[in-house]
């Protein structure tokens, strides 16, 4: 910043292995969106390395990063970043659109397939302003996992969503996560982060307390609990 260098991470050593369901905490300016954009290959570590799925991501070019991106990691994001304008089916085909190997039958049978994994095969033709807040972020999900990746990156998947929408966006994360996919999302939310198998928090650039949670909530039990809003309540 200016003259000044700032240490937006220090010392850090993490191992986050394949199946692991992880949650970010901190506050403000502890590290973590840093941190999660060095897994994201967005940024690259000044220092150190980071290895994504035994790749050493530290020299890669600007072209290469971003082609590991595509092909290793899905991102989900706090505000959906759907294409207003584009069908459920077609944004959740996008990842796709850069990999030339694809046929467009092959990728529009992906792309379903991914939709039907989140509850949303039947939204496939609906624009992002005729589905809800939780089934925007539902195609999101889909979208992030079309390309199989080795991790789902998620930064507040929650935050915009209200409790009963985000525990049915945590039971979707926990069922996939149940399926062998590594999982890691950013959070300020305790309650959130206690669906999550581990939880990493992070002050001002470092980690001050990595554990395993010992009984996480379960999703799908607390929406069998959870009351369901009738329509003259919408």
């Amino acid at each position: 910043m200016g003259d000044v260098d700032v240490h937006a991470l220090r010392g850090i050593n993490v191992d986050i292995k394949k199946g692991d369901f992880v949650s970010i905490l901190g506050k403000s300016g502890s590290g973590k969106s840093t941190f999660m954009n060095i897994l994201g290959c967005l940024d690259v570590p000044t220092k150190g390395k980071y290895l994504l799925d035994g790749v050493d991501v530290s020299s890669l070019t600007n072209d290469q990063l971003a082609n590991l991106r595509n092909l290793k990691i899905g991102f989900v994001f706090q505000s959906f970043n759907l294409l207003s304008r584009t069908s459920a089916l077609e944004n959740v085909e996008l990842p796709l659109m850069y990999n030339r190997k694809i046929s467009s039958k092959e990728m529009r049978e992906r792309s379903l397939k991914a939709l039907e994994s989140v509850g949303l095969a039947n939204r496939a033709g609906h624009m992002p302003n005729q589905i809800s807040g939780g089934e925007q972020q539902r195609v999101a999900i889909a979208r992030s996992l079309v390309n199989d990746p080795v991790v789902i990156l998620a930064d507040e998947p929650t935050g915009n969503l209200d409790t009963r929408t985000s525990v049915e966006v945590m039971d979707i994360f926990q069922r996939l996560n149940n399926q062998g996919i590594t999982v890691v999302i950013v959070t300020h939310e305790a309650d959130i982060a206690a669906f999550t198998k581990r939880n990493i928090t992070f002050r001002d650039g470092r980690i001050i307390r990595d554990i395993e949670v010992e009984k996480p909530r379960q999703a799908e039990e607390e929406l069998l609990q959870m009351p369901v809003a009738m329509e003259d309540e919408i």
